[in-house]
């Protein structure tokens, strides 16, 4: 009984866990596509001129027919992507990190300056030393 429980929650666990990460490529902004794996803002523009010219994808696999998508890039995306439902919180969520990154560049170090050679120091006078006379 208890064993069948487990496998019970587990299974659950594991459907929902991909009903998380899904991203309808039918309504998804081009913020949500760009949280897939391969998918940048270019290609993204081009899945939604893609859909908006030639309607909805039936399938997942559709995505194919967007120019430079190819199998390899939808190899890494598959298990990410659905034609029905909403798209998960969660792939709204990785996105803006995605375009904050984008965003702030990266500082490249700077080379330190040279060191320069400190002024060479002068006496000071020894106490009870009286200044030279002035002519």
């Amino acid at each position: 009984m208890l064993k069948k429980l487990v496998m019970t929650l587990f299974a659950t666990f594991m459907l929902s866990a991909s009903a998380f990460a899904a991203v309808n490529i039918n309504t998804a902004t081009a913020t949500e596509l760009e949280a897939l794996n391969g998918i940048g803002p270019e290609k993204a523009k081009d899945i939604i001129d893609y859909r908006t010219k030639n309607g909805p994808f039936k399938t997942a696999e559709d995505i194919m027919k967007v120019p430079g998508i190819k199998e390899g890039t939808f190899a890494k995306i598959k298990a990410d992507v659905t034609v029905n439902g909403k798209t998960s919180a969660v792939a709204a969520v990785k996105a803006p990190a995605k375009a904050e990154s984008k965003a702030a560049p990266t500082m490249k170090p700077t080379a330190e300056p040279k060191a320069t050679k400190a002024p060479k120091a002068t006496k000071a006078p020894k106490a009870g030393a009286s200044e030279p006379a002035k002519k």
